[in-house]
């Protein structure tokens, strides 16, 4: 199945943003919204950078290094992880350090907390403190300090189907859920073993990691996932009955 065309990135805008967000000092100009970034994680491996959103490796989660830390205002309290938003440096506003013309699209990872970047990640500001190699595709490099920028939701686009990463132990189980195209971040999610009937409603834990406290082990496992945009897959028999902790599966299906 090909990618759905959406015949107007307005309405991505109108769904993901709403009223609430653009309220204040993030203002909106032809469906683009007012930041500000920084960068982070300079002497870090980019892979290693999914902090409170909870990915293991962000390479091995399908995202690469083009990653940011999203401020409360645009985190939610996890339910960000995973989405993309395109951003471009407001060369207008500083042609000192933008790159003209230049932007890039990243997938939310990680967190930006209060008090931290000089404040930038308070409440109500709209901040990406992005991983280097991301930052330095829009601004000039020997800049440390922060610069403007312009951003937009954008769906993501993923190569192979969506994976599930299972943790936890006995009956506790904690499966990270990544690669996700689409809008990107998951809703809901459910869990179904093969001797279940029904399924079995997960809650998240924390970021992308999504519990379940009922005993599935040597079962085959299937799941059910709704983004925020309202699109529900179905992902059956996704894992065989013969898995372990700590082990990947992918699926062939994809959101689009």
């Amino acid at each position: 199945m090909g990618p759905v065309i959406i015949p107007s990135v307005l309405l991505w805008h109108l769904f993901f943003f709403g009223s609430t967000i653009l309220e204040g000092v993030n203002a909106q100009v032809n469906g683009w919204v007012n930041a500000h970034a920084t960068f982070y994680g300079a002497d870090q491996s980019p892979f290693s950078l999914g902090g409170a959103c909870g990915y293991d490796n962000t390479f091995h989660a399908g995202f690469g290094a083009n990653t940011a830390a999203l401020s409360a205002a645009l985190f939610r309290e996890g339910e960000a992880c995973g989405a993309c938003y395109q951003l471009r440096c407001d060369y207008r506003a500083d042609p000192k350090w933008c790159l003209r013309r230049a932007s890039v699209t990243i997938t939310a990872t990680n967190f930006c907390p209060s008090n931290n970047n000089g404040g930038w990640c308070n409440p109500p500001h709209h901040h990406f403190d992005m991983s280097m190699p991301a930052f330095l595709r829009i601004a000039w490099q020997g800049n440390e300090g922060i610069v403007p920028v312009l951003y937009r939701r954008v769906p993501c686009r993923r190569r192979g189907g969506v994976r599930f990463t299972l943790k936890g132990q006995s009956s506790f189980n904690l499966v990270m859920i990544s690669n996700v195209g689409g809008s990107g971040n998951v809703k809901a999610a459910w869990i179904r073993g093969s001797r279940t009937r029904t399924w079995l409603p997960m809650h998240r834990n924390w970021g992308v990691n999504w519990q379940s406290s009922v005993d599935l082990r040597n079962q085959r496992l299937s799941f059910k996932l709704t983004l925020v945009d309202g699109k529900t897959l179905e992902f059956l028999n996704v894992v065989p009955s013969t898995w372990k902790f700590g082990q990947t599966f992918a699926s062939p299906r994809q959101f689009y």
